[in-house]
């Protein structure tokens, strides 16, 4: 039975969001897997500490996964690698986020040899693939990121009602202060638009957009961070589902509002592109113009039939993402 330890930032208990950490070691534990994963700890020195230490001092382990972000935490898994070479233990990257290719950029020869010497970088879309292509990374692999597609019970959505949800983290990159010019621009022809926004308070945004809200008398809820169980029985009452990103990959709340039957209305970045397919599975808008994506809601809130083609095109795309498709990959990869 292969020991796997597994590196990242597992702070779901502290109010984050649920990462891969949190939701692939289960998974490939059903497998036959015994998975160790590390860190919970949410003082970032001594989250390294707990990384690089678990990687000395537990014994059993036959390869190490490194949760990889283009943010400050990206020299979590450069040290946790370069240790994990030393001690000549094999270990894989598993690369997130949509500025990984400024860092990798930014980064000395020394530092690429270490990702191109890994037994293999995991992608979770090609869009990213492609992105990093240029500093010749040949141990790439692509494996999305995966839905256990029969816990999504689809709705097929037609006559749509202006209900809208948004599930994020409240931080800039995700853009949530669109959120609110989309629901004012909507106002003026569906004054009963309803806007409901789910996720963790990350930048301080949340508080502002709150008080926003309520000086222009917006209709929209603020319902912090929710379970996935919790925000999958509130989807259930709302149709269009719309992501603001400004950066973003192949993000799993769009895959889970696809599964759900919500029609999808995004912004056209990063990875994005390669999983919606304009007018045929939802619509992609350009970042930062609320006035497109209000016009791309509305077009949905007067054609039931597009809605619909864009509900089931969606269920079917988020098949894509099942767990027993993707599961495959990663037994080939893990071995």
């Amino acid at each position: 039975m292969k020991q796997i330890l597994y590196l990242g930032n597992k702070l779901e208990k502290h109010g984050a969001s649920p990462t891969s950490i949190d939701t692939l070691p289960p998974l490939l534990q059903q497998e036959g897997y015994r998975i160790t994963s590390v860190s919970s700890i949410e003082n970032k020195p001594l989250r390294l500490f707990h990384m690089l230490g678990s990687i000395i001092f537990i014994k059993k382990k036959d390869l190490v996964l490194i949760d990889t972000y283009s943010t400050s935490n990206f020299w979590y898994a450069v040290l946790s690698a370069k240790l994990s070479q030393l001690l000549s233990i094999p270990y894989i990257f598993i690369l997130h986020g949509g500025n990984l290719e400024e860092r990798f950029a930014n980064s000395s020869e020394r530092i690429l040899k270490l990702f191109r010497t890994a037994r293999a970088n995991v992608v979770p879309s090609y869009y990213l693939k492609e992105k990093l292509e240029v500093f010749n990374f040949g141990n790439m692999i692509c494996i999305p990121n995966s839905i256990e597609l029969g816990n999504y019970e689809f709705k097929k959505r037609n006559s749509l009602k202006p209900k809208l949800l948004w599930v994020r983290a409240f931080d800039k990159v995700y853009n949530p202060g669109m959120v609110l010019e989309v629901c004012e621009k909507l106002t003026k022809n569906y004054p009963n638009v309803e806007v409901c926004m789910v996720g963790p308070e990350k930048d301080g945004s949340l508080k502002r957009l709150q008080r926003i809200s309520k000086d222009k008398n917006l209709n929209v809820s603020f319902e912090g961070k929710l379970s996935k169980e919790e925000w999958k029985k509130l989807a259930i009452e709302f149709d269009i589902f719309i992501n603001t990103s400004n950066i973003d990959n192949t993000p799993v709340s769009v895959i889970e509002a696809m599964a759900l039957g919500l029609t999808v209305v995004s912004t056209n970045v990063g990875g994005l592109p390669y999983l919606i397919s304009h007018e045929e599975n939802g619509f992609l808008v350009n970042p930062g113009q609320p006035k497109d994506m209000a016009a791309a809601i509305e077009r949905l809130l007067e054609d039931s039939a597009l809605a619909e083609r864009l509900s089931v095109n969606g269920r079917t795309k988020a098949e894509e993402f099942n767990w027993t498709q993707v599961k495959r990959s990663w037994l080939e990869l893990l071995g």
